[in-house]
């Protein structure tokens, strides 16, 4: 095979960590883009080889992920040699180092013409991978990807104050009946040139102007109205909805959270707050504050993506979460996969030993979601249950699963007659 076939072009994962390398490979299967098949992974624990990997150039190479601090040919030396054999595919820098050297190495890079899509702290983002593949991989109908819409942050704060941001749900199903208990909430905006756009072209920008507060209240007051729409149809579903860190970072958020409940005529029970496992106790006196003030009050937390932040124990022990989401990237292929499988059943014993409840994302298929049911999963999400979805469209997709929901129990009920 030649570097000029026209393969789909492979990712490199360059990092010195055994355990950095599988998380990272394991991130990269989960972000690819709906729609395209993953690309190949090609994982080195030394920088060296891929180099030689590159000089032979009997495969395309369309990204490499590349950590800075390694043995032997570090980071910086790295980006050089790219430089000499004038590689032209994408290269995201990351490093559990100071982030002025990664600026420096990201500045770098660019001086030499590479083609930089980012420089991030350990640990990354699963979103951030997402952006990286878009920006190098084909589309699955092989158009060239369309570029993101500008986002300025007046346009933002406006589409907030005129009520632009739209909610979606995704349901959480229980795995041992297939009952719907909740949904998470996902946060589009229906722009009036863009049409609908995702929250990975507008949470950076609300992030870095300061308007995670106001989007938070927004999206909070549309996800609480929607489950009293809900509860008066005499369906109890909880609304999970993902918060920042700077969200935690406001006192009063606890008391803001209460009045908007109590205008809509909603307990805070109904509501659960997910914290992306990253980013916990990176101030310790005002989240402790705050994460107890909410409890206090009802309101139910949850660890999201776990498994992919490196996780301190600690606060799984010391901080009141009720509940443990488990990365995608150790739910879809388990079955397959005997590291994803071990590191499935290991978060699985773990909530349970700190008696949190589970919840696997990204059920793709039906072997994801027996697998999962076999490793003691208390909830489900994914698309192989339901993609995100308007309010308005639950009501017929909740006929839908009924059938659907029949269909697993009988197909459960031969597995478990089965003589092993």
């Amino acid at each position: 095979m030649s570097a000029n076939d026209s393969g789909p072009a492979a990712v490199v994962v360059i990092d010195d960590d055994p355990f950095a390398l599988k998380v990272l490979s394991v991130q990269l299967q989960g972000a690819r883009p709906e729609g395209c098949d993953c690309p190949q992974l090609i994982s080195f624990d030394r920088a060296q080889a891929a180099i030689a990997l590159l000089e032979k150039g009997q495969r395309r190479v369309g990204l490499i992920v590349c950590d800075l601090q390694m043995p032997g040919m570090d980071g910086v030396e790295f980006v050089r040699n790219l430089a000499r054999l004038e590689y032209r595919g994408g290269i995201l820098l990351v490093s559990g180092e100071d982030s002025r050297i990664l600026r420096a190495a990201e500045r770098m890079a660019k001086a030499h013409k590479l083609r930089v899509l980012g420089a991030l702290r350990k640990p990354v983002m699963q979103a951030h991978l997402r952006r990286a593949l878009q920006r190098t991989l084909p589309e699955a109908e092989g158009e060239p990807e369309e570029p993101g819409p500008e986002v300025a942050p007046e346009d933002l704060r406006r589409a907030i104050r005129e009520h632009e941001l739209v909610t979606h749900y995704q349901p959480k199903v229980r795995m041992a009946t297939g009952e719907v208990v909740g949904v998470e909430v996902l946060v589009r905006w229906q722009h009036r040139e863009f049409g609908l756009v995702m929250p990975e072209w507008f949470i950076p920008v609300a992030e870095e102007f300061g308007l995670m507060d106001e989007l938070a209240d927004c999206v909070i007051r549309n996800a609480l109205r929607q489950s009293r729409c809900w509860m008066d149809l005499g369906r109890q579903l909880d609304v999970a909805v993902n918060i920042s860190m700077s969200n935690l970072g406001s006192l009063d958020f606890p008391d803001r959270l209460a009045r908007l409940a109590g205008d809509i005529g909603l307990p805070l029970s109904s509501l659960i707050l997910e914290v992306t496992e990253a980013q916990i106790m990176t101030d310790p006196r005002s989240q402790l504050d705050i994460l107890a003030r909410l409890k206090l009050k009802g309101v139910r937390l949850s660890i999201d993506d776990f498994g992919i932040g490196y996780s301190n124990l600690a606060q799984l022990r010391d901080l009141p979460f009720d509940e443990l989401k488990i990365d995608r990237g150790f739910v879809h292929s388990a079955g397959a996969d005997p590291s994803r499988h071990a590191i499935l059943k290991a978060s699985i014993g773990l909530a349970r030993k700190f008696g949190m409840k589970t919840v696997g994302e990204g059920v793709e298929n039906r072997v994801d979601w027996h697998v999962l049911r076999q490793a003691g999963c208390d909830l489900a999400q994914g698309y192989y249950i339901a993609k995100p979805m308007p309010g308005d469209e639950f009501a017929s997709w909740l006929e839908h699963w009924a059938g659907h929901r029949q269909d697993l129990a009988a197909e459960a009920g031969k597995l478990h007659r089965r003589p092993h």
